[in-house]
């Protein structure tokens, strides 16, 4: 309402914009999930480096796998973690508690608010774009974890493989659920531990640094692949060609080691069946997208559903997704061929609007990487123009 004027004077008043500007949400911050023998226990810890890990985790020999997980993690680019310990089957025994296996650390229970236990606890942090139990082969806890992400709606898992292959060859390699939200990597990397040397370790928490380095670098359309992992000294099994002819179609990224190169990442597939997820960066994007929007729309829930405020929203979300497309995350020529946003009367006909609903269909164009580069080659002829 108007504010009443009772005497002469000069009055200022704010009048609001319109113009509500979406942000990007964070898209590397990392949920680590492991047992540690020290430490607080089902409760999320917020992690900055490796110093505050082991001011409440101890260091590597309080772990089996989780601290070096995490220590790869910061040292390939990682920035914030949140790290739960499930603590270990010999505290739960002397709680009093009764597990049939470790896999119900890891799934956990819902008892409300302050006692959620394993994957449970993760739920409370909004945060958390990235999840990782290094080490955790178990196909119920992976499945628990990819559960887990798909319930989330914008979380990502880094899966690792078993460290040996014991029967057949590597087209015997045991694989994950068909998930669009979750990415698989072999072998396991030698690294160095203080006390124990070099041993092998599973790659996944230094891959998740390598996540969170190309999303800072390059942003989260790039595909986190042909990328150094630091730390690694070695790998336990040496990849050729052909094996990863086999490996790379079932979405079973590789790990490999290139002379003058290094040891990088050469693979940039999800676990999905469909083609439409094939690629990390592509399902990241998205998550990316659609957690920016749900939370930079939320001002519209119990607005007048008229036309001004379907403008309102259309010019919101084309100005962020004109931002996406500026940072070379989308594919086209112009933003009209790279992205649509449609809330209209024909997308909230009168039908709709009674429900108390209002609905915006957004189409995007993602860029997918050059995951095969074909240079053809031939003989020009004798005395022939280079310009035909």
């Amino acid at each position: 309402m108007a504010t009443s004027y009772l005497s002469p004077g000069v009055y200022v008043e704010e009048v609001p914009s319109g113009n509500k500007p979406i942000e990007a949400v964070g898209t590397s911050t990392a949920g680590f999930i492991g047992e540690c023998n020290v430490g607080p226990v089902n409760e999320p810890i917020l992690c900055t480096n490796w110093s505050t890990y082991t001011k409440h985790f101890g260091d590597f020999s309080n772990s089996q796998y989780l601290a070096h997980g995490v220590y790869g993690f910061f040292n390939n680019g990682g920035t914030i973690a949140f790290v739960c310990n499930v603590g270990t089957m010999e505290q739960a025994e002397k709680d009093g508690k009764k597990l049939a296996s470790k896999a119900a650390l890891y799934i956990g229970e819902d008892n409300g608010p302050g006692t959620r236990t394993g994957l449970k606890a993760l739920e409370e942090v909004d945060e958390i774009a990235l999840v990782i139990a290094p080490g955790q082969t178990d196909p119920a806890i992976q499945d628990a974890i990819l559960s887990h992400c798909e319930n989330m709606k914008y979380r990502f898992a880094v899966l690792d493989s078993p460290e040996a292959i014991e029967k057949g060859g590597v087209d015997k390699l045991p694989k994950p659920r068909d998930s669009k939200y979750g990415a698989y990597y072999f072998p396991w990397i030698e690294v160095y531990d203080p006390e124990k040397g070099n041993i092998f370790m599973p790659p996944s928490g230094h891959v998740a640094g390598v996540y969170a380095r190309v999303d800072a670098e390059r942003g989260v359309h790039k595909a986190p692949a042909n990328e150094l992992i630091r730390g690694a000294l070695g790998l336990r099994y040496s990849i050729t060609k052909g094996e990863q002819d086999i490996l790379n179609p079932k979405g079973i990224n590789c790990i490999r080691e290139f002379k003058g190169r290094g040891i990088r990442i050469w693979g940039a597939r999800t676990i999905s069946s469909d083609p439409e997820w094939r690629y990390i960066n592509v399902r990241r994007l998205f998550n990316m997208v659609e957690a920016s929007i749900e939370g930079g729309t939320q001002w519209v829930v119990f607005e007048p559903n008229d036309q001004s405020l379907w403008k309102t929203v259309t010019r919101n979300i084309k100005s962020f997704l004109s931002r996406i497309y500026m940072s070379g995350a989308l594919f086209g020529d112009s933003p009209d061929k790279a992205f649509y946003v449609k809330c209209d009367s024909e997308t909230n006909p009168p039908e709709v609007i009674d429900a108390g609903q209002l609905i915006c269909e957004i189409g995007m164009c993602p860029v997918k990487p050059a995951e095969f580069v074909i240079f053809r080659i031939g003989q020009m002829p004798t005395g022939g123009d280079v310009s035909e």
